[in-house]
């Protein structure tokens, strides 16, 4: 079992910039690939960003690449993921979720069904 805890979210003007937070516990084996997802009202979740175990390697969708960075901090009990995301739009407002892949060896993938555990979610609003 693996909890996650997520933190960061908030209401800010286009513009703006915000820094999520995940932390990921309860497992001995800690080597985690993680992402972010992201979830508008009426729409369907969608993929954000991922980030292997080590921090390596990252994928990004489009519709956030040079606007949002993520990242890994292996702590001694918690993993942890930040999503920074800058230069917030309105179209950014959504619900954010980070998950986590429990087989390291994997690729990262933007597909929901690689990810084991989910957090229950961050509001973030941009306002225009």
């Amino acid at each position: 079992q693996v909890q996650l805890v997520e933190s960061g979210g908030g209401l800010v003007q286009a513009g703006a910039s915000l820094r999520l937070s995940c932390a990921a516990s309860g497992r001995t084996a800690r080597r985690y690939n993680m992402a972010w997802f992201r979830q508008a009202p009426g729409k369907e979740r969608e993929f954000v960003a991922a980030i292997t175990w080590n921090g390596g390697k990252t994928n990004s969708a489009d519709s956030v690449k040079g606007r949002f960075t993520i990242s890994i901090d292996n702590g001694v009990n918690t993993v942890t993921t930040y999503l920074q995301m800058d230069s917030l739009k309105p179209e950014d407002t959504a619900v954010y979720y980070c998950a986590v892949d429990l087989a390291p060896w994997n690729p990262l993938s933007s597909l929901e069904g690689q990810y084991t555990y989910w957090g229950q979610g961050t509001q973030v609003i941009v306002s225009s």
